[in-house]
């Protein structure tokens, strides 16, 4: 903000350099020159004429300036000279040599830019916004959310140049700083600070604090307001620059850092401590109408239950009539595309507020499609702040590999879509398997076999416990075992294909010439009965020579300027439009 940039009108340029003049020397000249000239035709060879001397014709006109006079010889040719008293002794000395005037000590001025400007000199459409929040921190460091969106911006330009050229619209990125304006407690925390290792604890104060802000009963909602109102005022101002954004279809992802991931998640899905409180009594109600107790006691237990339904009923009826009357404006006043998030504590906090793996792999499970089109957790493997999010939607994608994220410069990469689930750590073959199983499990020629290095979650013996078939579905490659033990008495090949039938039965299956399917392969790679629709999880690869010590204390905040990840953001955003454009081509048809 104490950056302050003029902008202005360059409409008089020196030859040679195309350095505009003084704006008010330009504006008196400009004035001038229309004055004198106005409705005289210019010569057509202009661009030949630039260099000629004028030699020694007449100035037929002049303009005295402050510290220049200005001589016009015609129409476009016009010589700026200095009136300072060395220049004029200059003047003197080499007009007596013979030389010109203008050709000795003037400098030659044109009206206009040396390049005309064309219509095609406009910046390419926006199709696509991205609003860059910020995670905790940004007390500490306000300009900080700007110069990390300029980095992201930059380096998406750079990969919109050499993959996504020939495209005629392009991706803008907005930052969004929604910390600086909130008051919270003003200075209280501050007051109540030791002097002891001051700094450390400012530190502490204007970064994790937040956190401790956010979880606060108190001071919560002005967080999810504040950047609720900057996501909005940004939106509108954006459409009232750009009127045909709406018009013709402009979409609106989001990115979000660290903690800017929970509180943009609770913002679109309109999450608050009361729903844990509501959920809290009724369990409560539960529990005390299981317990025994007296007559008289059940008598008052029932009569608080009818006044409380009695009481919703009336809030309901309340809320209803409000509503008829008054229309109540949309948390978001955009629908949200994608939402990004980048080292997201998002699950912790999920699963904390109680959120168990589900049956069924939607997305719905955490983030309803009608609210968030696609939902993308990026992280670093050495982020100690990131957490997973597919294990939450279905508990057997802990020991599944996150989808690795193409490095910048890779040559012809699989798209994100056909690469296929695989284990952590598959496990050696089993040495007792049934005749059937050997049979069929022959590794594709095809195939080779995907090793990862790290762990995630609990053993995969956990899972067993859930039934059988769920334990015969993993596989043998982590779970060979404890496949091969169930696999006997009650996975027999009949029960697998009806489990392989299920809903995600459609899917693609990678299978072997001449044997039967199985829900899985010795190569590591998964096929269990329920498949996650989208993958959710993308994780950075590792660098060669990287430190994980010292990529735990830089890796969080080393997404802003990752190649890696502005490819992979655009990949997302540009192959929705691209398919939608082909989708409306082929309707035209």
């Amino acid at each position: 903000e104490t950056e302050k940039i003029p902008v202005m009108r360059g409409q008089w340029f020196i030859d040679g350099t195309w350095q505009p003049l003084e704006e008010e020397e330009s504006n008196l000249i400009e004035q001038e020159h229309l004055n004198r000239f106005k409705g005289q035709q210019l010569q057509e060879s202009f661009d030949m004429e630039i260099s000629k001397p004028v030699d020694g014709k007449e100035a037929i006109h002049s303009l005295k300036l402050s510290r220049n006079h200005v001589d016009w010889h015609s129409v476009d040719e016009v010589y700026l000279y200095s009136d300072a008293t060395t220049s004029k002794i200059a003047r003197t000395v080499t007009q007596k040599l013979g030389f010109s005037k203008a050709s000795s000590s003037g400098t030659r001025l044109h009206r206009g830019y040396v390049e005309e400007a064309t219509l095609e000199d406009k910046p390419p459409q926006t199709s696509h916004i991205v609003f860059v929040v910020h995670g905790i921190g940004q007390k500490m460091d306000q300009g900080r959310i700007i110069k990390n969106t300029a980095m992201m911006r930059d380096t998406a330009r750079k990969v919109e140049e050499k993959y996504f050229s020939n495209l005629a619209t392009h991706v803008e990125f907005l930052p969004v700083e929604w910390r600086s304006k909130l008051t919270l407690d003003g200075d209280t925390v501050d007051s109540i600070t030791p002097d002891k290792v001051r700094g450390l604890r400012d530190m502490l104060n204007s970064s994790a604090m937040d956190i401790m802000y956010y979880t606060s009963p108190l001071y919560r909602d002005e967080l999810v307001k504040g950047l609720q109102q900057e996501l909005n005022r940004l939106y509108s101002l954006f459409c009232s620059r750009n009127p045909e954004f709406e018009e013709k279809g402009g979409k609106v992802s989001i990115v979000s850092h660290s903690l800017g991931c929970v509180i943009t998640y609770d913002i679109m899905t309109g999450w608050n401590p009361v729903r844990l409180y509501e959920q809290l009594l009724q369990k409560e109600e539960e529990e005390l109408e299981e317990s025994w107790m007296s007559y008289e006691e059940r008598r008052l237990l029932e009569e608080l239950y009818l006044t409380k339904q009695r009481l919703r009923e009336i809030e309901e009826r309340l809320h209803e009539l409000k509503a008829s009357t008054i229309s109540k404006p949309p948390v978001l006043k955009f629908k949200v595309e994608n939402f990004f998030c980048m080292g997201s504590p998002l699950a912790v906090f999920l699963a904390l507020r109680g959120i168990r793996p589900g049956t069924s792999g939607s997305q719905d499970h955490i983030l309803p499609r009608t609210i968030c089109n696609r939902l993308l957790n990026i992280f670093h493997p050495t982020d100690p702040v990131a957490y997973r999010l597919e294990p939450l939607i279905l508990k057997h994608y802990s020991n599944i590999s996150p989808v690795q994220i193409h490095w910048y410069n890779t040559a012809n990469p699989l798209p994100y879509e056909h690469m296929k689930p695989s284990f952590l750590n598959p496990s050696k073959e089993p040495t007792s398997a049934p005749d059937t199983e050997s049979a069929s499990a022959a590794p594709s020629p095809t195939t080779s076999p995907v090793m990862v290095r790290r762990h995630y979650g609990e053993s995969i013996t956990n899972i067993g416990k859930a039934s059988i078939l769920g334990a015969a579905s993993i596989g043998k490659g982590l779970g060979g075992m404890l496949f091969s033990r169930f696999g006997r008495s009650s996975a027999t090949p009949q029960t697998m294909e009806t489990g392989k039938d299920g809903p995600e039965g459609d899917e693609k299956k990678a299978t072997t010439v001449g044997t039967p399917p199985l829900p899985h392969s010795s190569s590591g790679f998964l096929e269990p009965t329920v498949e996650l629709e989208h993958r959710i999880d993308f994780e950075l690869r590792e660098g060669l020579v990287e430190s994980r010590y010292w990529s735990a204390v830089t890796s969080h905040t080393a997404y802003w300027s990752s190649l890696d990840i502005a490819l992979f953001l655009l990949t997302f955003m540009y192959k929705q439009d691209q398919e939608e454009t082909d989708k409306s081509n082929l309707d035209t048809i």
